[in-house]
């Protein structure tokens, strides 16, 4: 239950974690579109991949990505890559 709580709403600190706008990338909005589209989270580590490639150093964002999930529609961070905030 926690972690699908941490999933949605993300870490559970009093700290906000910075996105910043240009690890939105195409493929990184790819990814992200797709996963929240067919509700397959599978490519969370090659979400990871790309936001890092993008420049994202938020160890708070990739651990996320690369973490084991559960991973469900309304992700923090799918969100955050599709601008939903």
């Amino acid at each position: 239950m926690i972690s699908l709580i941490r999933d949605i709403f993300g870490p559970l600190s009093f700290r906000s974690v910075i996105f910043s706008p240009s690890w939105r990338t195409s493929t990184a909005v790819a990814l992200a579109s797709q996963m929240y589209e067919s509700r397959d989270f599978s490519a969370m580590p090659i979400l990871a991949d790309a936001l890092q490639d993008a420049g994202c150093d938020s160890a708070e964002v990739l651990d996320h990505c690369r973490g084991l999930g559960p991973h469900v529609r309304g992700c923090w961070v799918v969100d955050l890559v599709l601008g939903k905030e």
